[in-house]
């Protein structure tokens, strides 16, 4: 059996990489899959399809339109989600990938830092599973295979 797991969460750290080396050592079926990891390329797509847009406002309405069709697409053939909370940026589409993993009734590991248990603690609930880090996320993975 593989699965499909869509890596929800910040685009600006490495932590999808150590979870997919993590995975690999372990020799884990599985296959990832996530948001557009090239911020230039994400925030600009919107005018690479259809064009300049007029403002600000309106390329990142654009943008917004294409990278949500990603997501949706993806996550819907995902089996599993993990979705990172990191310590350093903000985390608004973290939030909103979770919530809507949780809305398709996908299986759900949540990573969220010490720091944030309160402010996510309905959202933790909601998960199938929370954790502190990838580590931990990696031995809930692997667990599904033992």
């Amino acid at each position: 059996m593989r699965l499909t797991v869509y890596l929800a969460g910040e685009i600006h750290s490495s932590w999808r990489d150590e979870i997919k080396e993590k995975a690999a050592a372990l020799k884990l079926p599985v296959d990832f899959v996530g948001p557009q990891e090239d911020h230039d390329r994400s925030d600009n797509i919107g005018e690479e399809i259809i064009g300049e847009q007029p403002g600000p406002f309106y390329k990142d309405w654009a943008a917004s339109s294409f990278n949500n069709l990603r997501t949706e697409v993806l996550m819907q053939k995902a089996d599993l989600v993990i979705a990172l909370f990191g310590e350093k940026y903000k985390q608004w589409n973290t939030a909103m990938d979770a919530s809507a993993a949780v809305a398709l009734g996908k299986p759900l590991i949540l990573i969220r830092p010490e720091q944030h248990i309160h402010a996510l603690k309905e959202l933790s609930r909601k998960a199938s599973a929370t954790v502190e880090n990838c580590d931990q996320a990696i031995k809930a993975l692997k667990y599904i295979f033992d």
